[in-house]
């Protein structure tokens, strides 16, 4: 199954399959047909996949028993060589986003006023022209990854001053929860009793689409004053908890399209993908956390 999120689904990136957990392994009943990393994968097939001494080309010598047994003996060629994307190639680029994205934040933080955010605003109108040409970019651009990061950090890092301001030490729950939420879904998705499925994968993304739905037709109703009360009291609640479980199964589908990238051989660079996604998938997650955790203090 192709994955819905624009960032995965680019003709030559990585998808989204169903089945069983395990980093650094394909899952199981994930179809080899439609891979772009699979037999048709014009970075290389999967060394796991076909016997690569089974066929010979004509007019290629025969390797003796002794030779294939040398060959077989031989170190494998690890991703220097090969030029795949490995999980520490993820967690590293992951890692540099994320830093980028904190250091913007804290910048705005320090840098502009609590009353005065109208930067912040813009920046994140711009972080949302950039994530969707990152997401619908055929190509792999680490600066603009890096560069959406830095916009997104700094609208966020103004936007949680103001919130802080209101709600003192707001800031450090919603990054203590959106940590956990991430912790609690990797242990179950390594763990295996998160199971993305084609059937998981369908049933979220029509709850994503309804959600989504739901907002947009409040934020119209809002701009003529009818706000149908979705970011308050005990209904804001539950939107707010919808909020973050859809950010928990993005980060599953994420998790499922790594492991399949390094499974089928993806190239090194698309280890930026993975962390856009990623980076995509935390963001969501945190400003639903900082949303919830709001209405819960409202009366404070």
């Amino acid at each position: 199954m192709r994955s819905s999120n624009p960032v995965f689904s680019r003709e030559g990136s990585f998808t989204r399959e169903s089945g069983y957990a395990g980093f650094g392994t394909t899952q199981a009943g994930s179809p080899s047909g439609g891979n772009p990393y699979g037999q048709s994968n014009p970075y290389g097939t999967n060394p796991y996949d076909n016997n690569p001494y089974a066929q010979q080309a004509p007019g290629q010598q025969q390797l003796t028993d002794e030779q294939l047994v040398e060959m077989y003996r031989a170190p494998s060629a690890g991703p220097l060589a090969t030029g795949r994307m490995t999980l520490d190639d993820v967690v590293a680029r992951t890692a540099m986003t994320l830093l980028t994205l904190v250091a913007a934040g804290a910048l705005a933080w320090f840098a502009l006023p609590a009353e005065n955010y109208g930067v912040a605003v813009g920046a994140g109108l711009v972080a949302f022209v950039v994530g969707m040409v990152i997401s619908f970019k055929r190509s792999v651009s680490p600066p603009l990854i890096l560069l959406y990061a830095g916009l997104e950090g700094f609208a966020l890092g103004a936007v949680t001053h103001v919130f802080d301001t209101i709600w003192e030490g707001i800031a450090i729950q919603a990054v203590l929860g959106t940590a956990a939420v991430f912790a609690a879904m990797l242990i179950g998705y390594k763990s295996g009793r998160i199971r993305v499925t084609p059937r998981y994968t369908r049933i979220g993304i029509s709850i994503a689409m309804g959600f989504v739905l739901l907002l947009m037709i409040n934020m119209v109703a809002s701009m003529f004053g009818a706000d149908m009360g979705l970011r308050a009291g005990p209904l804001g609640i539950v939107v707010g908890l919808v909020g973050i479980g859809l950010g928990a199964f993005f980060l599953s589908l994420d998790f499922a399209a790594v492991e399949e990238a390094i499974a089928q051989g993806a190239p090194q660079k698309e280890a930026w993908r993975a962390a856009f996604g990623l980076t995509l998938s935390l963001v969501w997650i945190y400003i639903e956390m900082l949303r919830l955790i709001a209405i819960l203090r409202g009366d404070d």
